[in-house]
């Protein structure tokens, strides 16, 4: 397995990249904007193929790289279902599964330090995003977060994971890059306490000043997804026009999504299921067969469907569309 720790310096955050393998698909959590690059270089030179990005929530001291990634890269970004529906192209629910080629990560929603936090556990490794720090926790005073919830998130969560359960947070002050469930129980102060109440205390009292990066960071996180606008300049279509075209039987109908959020909402009639990581794979097969056909991809909320028809132009397939604002839109 291929495990690389970054840190930000500036904003003190903790960027990871996970893979199988040399050659293989890959994930990134929490990429910071400025630090671009340097993902890119060394996915490069390992010869990995960037297929899916998390961010573990709304992060207010910098600014997200799941934007410049998924332009750079086209691969999926995610974060839970309770981060705004626009920001990202994939959203996972507690407990659900972020698969790449070998890798499997749990998504454990855990709010308090903003209301759509989430982490990631992966094996004996547990991404903890800014839920619970090395010797310390995240602040809840701001993104709609909340002393109560964290505990909850703390006590009935994470810290009941095996206490050799690594700890891999988004963020570090003082220079420690990991630590584990049975060190952070013994050692961190803040969970030297016996009740949510006393919990709440020492949260409400730190007194700390804003992020400096907050009233930039927050508003750029939040407008990351692609924009309708974009959707429609990228031969995205309306809801009616998608409906006239999926009963024509030149037409192929392409759910982009995969099985955890077909799930949820059942593929609409008569099309086929091509999750986007398997997108290319897919046309190269079947070029021949699609090349006198309108093609016509859907997913969640029309950015992978995007990213798809630019995918799809080196086949000269006859016409290629797809449903702007995705399935959320209907």
């Amino acid at each position: 397995m291929i495990f690389r720790q970054f840190f930000d310096s500036v904003s003190s955050t903790y960027t990871y990249l996970i893979s199988s393998g040399y050659g293989r698909e890959a994930l990134i959590i929490d990429p910071v904007l400025e630090k671009t690059d340097q993902y890119i270089k060394l996915l490069n030179e390992l010869d990995l193929r960037l297929v899916k990005v998390i961010d573990t929530h709304i992060h207010a001291d910098h600014i997200s790289g799941l934007g410049e990634l998924r332009n750079k890269t086209k691969c999926i970004t995610i974060m839970g279902e309770q981060a705004p529906a626009d920001v990202v192209s994939m959203h996972v629910k507690d407990n659900e599964k972020i698969s790449i080629e070998n890798i499997n990560l749990t998504a454990l929603y855990t709010p308090g330090h903003t209301d759509d936090s989430y982490s990631f556990l992966m094996n004996d490794r547990l991404f903890t995003g800014d839920t619970l720090l090395i010797k310390g926790t995240g602040r809840t005073d701001f993104q709609n977060g909340n002393p109560y919830d964290q505990y909850n998130s703390l006590f009935d969560r994470l810290l009941k994971l095996p206490e050799e359960t690594f700890i891999y947070p988004a963020h570090d002050y003082k220079g420690e890059n990991v630590s584990t469930i049975g060190e952070e129980k013994k050692f961190n102060p803040r969970l030297q306490v016996s009740s949510a109440h006393e919990y709440a205390l020492i949260m409400n009292n730190l007194n700390l000043s804003n992020p400096k990066m907050m009233d930039i960071a927050v508003p750029e996180n939040k407008k990351m997804g692609l924009s309708i606008e974009k959707q429609i300049e990228l031969s995205g279509i309306t809801y009616d026009r998608f409906k006239k075209l999926s009963t024509n039987n030149e037409v192929v109908l392409i759910d982009l999504r995969e099985s955890i959020e077909i799930k949820n909402i059942p593929p609409l009639e008569n099309s086929i299921n091509v999750p986007y990581t398997s997108l290319q794979e897919y046309l190269k097969k079947d070029k021949e067969k699609l090349k006198n056909k309108t093609v016509v991809f859907y997913c969640a909320v029309g950015e992978r469907s995007a990213l798809a028809v630019q995918a799809s132009q080196s086949y000269n397939f006859i016409q290629t569309y797809h449903l702007a604002g995705g399935l959320k839109n209907l």
